[in-house]
């Protein structure tokens, strides 16, 4: 596991005590790509925390962002956010 994937990791877990957590480094697929010629990556994030129950999907993007806006724009160049109170109660969307 890459440094910036265990960052990511450790910060998202800090935040949120997810139930599931899962972060994959993407960059390889966007090797060459203009955005992340400074060597910042590309990252996909899937997410289950109580703390984002009844919270919108926008709501709930923004706290994601607000966690690993310290490695932005440096380390993450894009990121994908998939986020979610775990299964059981609708949320709102």
């Amino acid at each position: 596991m890459t440094p910036r994937l265990v960052r990511i990791r450790h910060l998202l877990e800090a935040a949120f005590a997810p139930t599931e957590l899962e972060v994959f480094d993407d960059s390889h697929h966007h090797a060459g790509h203009a955005g992340a010629a400074g060597g910042a990556g590309h990252f996909r994030v899937w997410l289950r925390s109580e703390s984002l129950r009844g919270l919108t999907a926008l709501a709930r993007h923004r706290r994601v962002y607000d966690v690993l806006a310290p490695m932005m724009p440096d380390q993450i160049h894009a990121l994908s956010i998939d986020a979610q109170a775990p299964a059981g109660t609708a949320d709102k969307d």
